[in-house]
């Protein structure tokens, strides 16, 4: 004889299921995330890498970097005063945002005398430790 019972899933089993998602979750998620920041400064150091690649063939053509003023915009648009420009120097018709959307400062002459390219981390603040450290060349 077969029973007109329904089958399905109780509230309080439905109620397990989904602490024991949570509780997956909640262990899983942060390792994700770190994961996901440690990518973020890698991409960072390779667009910082590809930048400074253009500013390399920008140096060979016009005879000099870009100055700080010009900015990593003259890889992009020819600067009113650099005779030989040839570009653009880079792919695209804008200077790439580091990957957590804010601009790379460029200086030129940097503090170790050469050209300096810095994506100030997470924090968008000079310094920090951590997922916050600034990447430069």
């Amino acid at each position: 004889m077969k029973s007109n019972k329904a089958q399905g899933m109780t509230l309080i089993e439905l109620l397990v299921v989904l602490a024991i998602l949570a509780m997956i979750a909640g262990l899983v998620g942060p390792a994700i995330l770190d994961q996901l920041d440690g990518a973020k400064h890698k991409t960072a150091g390779i667009q910082i890498k590809d930048l400074e690649s253009g500013l390399e063939i920008y140096k060979l053509e016009v005879g000099r970097f870009p100055s700080s003023e010009e900015g990593l915009q003259a890889l992009v648009s020819k600067p009113s005063n650099a005779k030989g420009w040839n570009g653009p120097y880079l792919k695209g018709k804008e200077v790439p945002q580091d990957p957590w959307g804010r601009d790379f400062v460029y200086k030129y002459p940097g503090a170790n005398g050469g050209m300096e390219i810095i994506s100030y981390g997470e924090d968008g603040q000079p310094g920090g430790e951590g997922d916050s450290s600034d990447i430069s060349n």
